[in-house]
């Protein structure tokens, strides 16, 4: 399934991710992750491109930023090309450092500004780089440190973040970290990264009990938002709302998209359904999972039902992947 057109208006937040070439690290070493986040740095000034709060991993790296003029596109093509090419010459390497294109979502700010902070800035600790929210507070390679005042980014726009927190700074530091604290607790938080319906509805709770008072939200795998934020947005980047479909219309499209890969792999929708493991149905099974989840926004539980197999069969194949985010 083609993936939609980016959302790309300058001065939108986008949460933006990017991963290694089939799970692989992106850093090996300090230098490594010096060099990425000076480049991070020094594009985000000369572009005039607010960075709220950005999480270097291993193998994959979270920005929360408000596109500039430039746009987002020109933005992520200088940080990543270059930070390839540095990567390649420094071990020896050839080919693609990055999967695929990066993934950037465009939020309402209202609702998810401080959410999101949270969510990224406590991915070191969820991902077990760090024992401790105390060593996340020092931890360098993650703008809580900044946000914190114990690292310093000139490029990071802290304050933007503090002052939702109080006006004195040591004091918004403070609430800041019990929100931090607060969050820690809440895990992956799947409306966040999850796809259409489930970001735009804030969850599949909020998907069925729209869908039980007959309500027809709007979803767009690229948005994260209400409804109402999902049809402006598409209105100024003058989209088809019919593209935008409820949860029904998708799992209609969904069913479509079944029977023309089992049609292309010359199998029966009824061999794929029954769980064979005859080729070539595990690879069309793959492939309309990750369809399914990340594109569509489908739940793992309706995906499974579609595909035959259990909920967390599905969780297993996007963890192979490195798509499980």
């Amino acid at each position: 399934m083609p993936r939609g057109p980016r959302l790309d208006v300058p001065g939108t937040l986008h949460h933006v991710m990017f991963r290694g070439v089939n799970g692989k690290d992106i850093v090996l070493d300090d230098d490594d992750r010096r060099f990425f986040i000076a480049r991070l740095g020094s594009i985000a000034n000369v572009s005039g491109t607010p960075i709220y709060a950005w999480a270097l991993m291993n193998n994959h790296a979270h920005l929360l930023l408000k596109s500039g003029a430039a746009g987002l596109s020109a933005f992520m093509r200088k940080l990543l090309t270059g930070y390839a090419v540095f990567f390649n010459q420094r071990h020896g390497f050839q080919g693609h450092v990055f999967q695929n294109r990066y993934k950037s979502i465009v939020c309402e700010e209202r609702q998810y500004f401080l959410k999101l902070v949270s969510y990224i800035h406590l991915n070191p600790l969820r991902a077990r780089l760090v024992s401790s929210l105390e060593e996340l507070d020092r931890y360098p390679w993650c703008g809580h440190a900044v946000v914190m005042g114990y690292c310093r980014q000139n490029w990071q726009d802290r304050q933007a973040v503090l002052r939702h927190f109080g006006e004195r700074e040591a004091e918004s530091c403070n609430v800041y970290r019990n929100y931090l604290n607060s969050e820690s607790g809440l895990g992956e938080q799947p409306e966040l990264t999850g796809g259409g319906l489930l970001r735009s509805c804030g969850g599949w709770s909020e998907v069925k009990s729209k869908r039980k008072l007959g309500e027809q939200p709007f979803g767009d795998e690229r948005i994260l938002g209400s409804s109402e934020f999902v049809r402006r947005i598409l209105d100024e980047e003058q989209g088809d709302l019919q593209g935008s479909l409820s949860v029904m219309k998708l799992e209609e499209k969904a069913e479509r998209r079944l029977k023309e890969a089992c049609d292309h792999a010359g199998i029966s929708v009824n061999a794929l359904q029954s769980g064979s493991r005859v080729k070539p149905c595990p690879t069309v099974r793959k492939e309309l999972a990750v369809e399914f989840v990340r594109e569509l926004g489908l739940s793992y539980a309706v995906t499974a039902r579609l595909l035959g197999v259990s909920s967390s069969a599905i969780k297993q194949i996007l963890l192979r992947l490195g798509l499980y985010t």
